[in-house]
């Protein structure tokens, strides 16, 4: 099998499991429990704050670790946006994760604020002169993504952060899927708060960080025994946050190999589909994209229909974001990007690991023109 999903969730790091092998037998302790086994736990809990930290160019206390992405960008959206608000205004967009777009919606829904969508242009991205040209005296919050779960197509963040703070707007970013790939510094991005989840870079499922400046208010999600500074009660995983700060730092220390190794295999790819299907469309931007993320439409087929024939062929892709698999909707990333809703439909992503190999990855270029000839698409002759 080659599996090419690596956007819904990747393999746990043999690193990763070793690490927190031991805080699941030996070291379970509580940590904030005030003897020595709680003691040991509250000590590799601080160590993996510090290592996460270390990656995203911050202070050890901005670092909240949490179940996952969804819940990391829930806490900042409604964190933020209830802590110390200016007014009751946010600006996003519309290809948000919808862990980020449910959170606005909550916000709008329950609290009156009143929300912007900026608009994105046919690769997915979004422009700082339109940011600046709907930022208020009220807004009091700007969340962007800085790649996009589905297109891969990343967003120009610092410039967009510059923007935000030229009129005092604190400014979120969802860099789940860019974990691994780009550079994750709070401050080279110019950033307030920065969501990521574990899965995404070899830690097991249910471990994430929401990285949000010390001082920054913060209103929590969950309430309770006060862990996390306050900002997030309940018992900490601490096998689950020592997993991600190792699988962090080894996705950190191999990132500028792997993208550049992996962007080149994701080039042939795009380049032997389109070549091989005429009728084919490359959906995100052409130039900055994910060096793993390869997306596209083929009309006139069922994107699910063209993703059973590659399975049956061995390889593993998907029709979008898994958190939305199943639904009968076309994606609302694709739609907003100008796609017509029944093309919108016939979208099928790949998205490479960092392991991905140039042989692997060709042998599944060569099986899509079969797979989508199967289901009655236009190839070439």
């Amino acid at each position: 099998m080659i599996y090419l999903d690596h956007a819904a969730t990747t393999p746990v790091r043999r690193e990763a499991l070793e690490a927190m092998w031991p805080y699941l037998t030996g070291d379970f302790g509580n940590p904030s429990s005030h003897h020595r086994v709680g003691e040991a736990a509250a000590a590799a809990l601080a160590d993996a704050r510090a290592e996460v930290a270390r990656v995203l160019g911050c202070r050890p206390g901005a670092v909240t670790f949490t179940s996952g992405g969804t819940e990391a960008d829930n806490l900042a959206i409604k964190g933020i946006a209830l802590g110390a608000p200016r007014g009751r205004h946010v600006v996003t967009t519309p290809i948000e994760h919808e862990a980020v777009l449910e959170s606005v919606d909550f916000l709008a829904r329950v609290h009156g604020f009143e929300v912007t969508m900026l608009g994105v242009d046919a690769g997915g991205r979004v422009s700082p002169d339109e940011l600046a040209a709907v930022l208020r005296d009220d807004t009091t919050l700007v969340s962007v993504q800085l790649a996009n779960n589905e297109i891969g197509t990343v967003q120009p963040i610092a410039e967009l952060a510059a923007v935000a703070h030229a009129r005092g707007v604190p400014i979120h970013t969802d860099a789940v899927q860019a974990a691994g790939w780009l550079p994750l510094d709070l401050g080279a991005l110019g950033v307030d708060a920065l969501s990521l989840s574990g899965h995404k870079v070899g830690a097991p499922k249910g471990s994430g960080v929401l990285a949000a400046r010390g001082r920054m208010p913060l209103e929590p999600v969950l309430h309770g025994g006060g862990q996390e500074r306050g900002r997030r009660s309940g018992t900490e995983n601490v096998a689950g946050a020592v997993a991600l700060a190792t699988a962090l730092r080894l996705a950190e220390a191999e990132r500028e190999e792997a993208a550049a190794r992996v962007a080149a295999a994701r080039d042939a790819l795009i380049a032997r589909v389109l070549a091989d299907v005429p009728s084919a469309g490359l959906t995100g931007d052409a130039v900055h994209r994910l060096p793993g993320t390869a997306s596209f439409v083929f009309p006139g087929t069922s994107g699910e229909a063209v993703l059973l024939e590659l399975e049956q062929r061995g390889v593993v892709g998907s029709s979008g974001s898994a958190c939305a698999a199943g639904s009968d909707e076309p994606s609302h990333v694709l739609t907003a990007i100008g796609l017509p809703a029944e093309v919108a439909q016939t979208a099928v992503r790949f998205t490479l690991g960092r392991d991905a190999s140039a042989e692997e990855v060709a042998a599944a270029a060569a099986s899509v023109a079969p797979a989508v000839s199967a289901v009655g698409g236009i190839v070439a002759s």
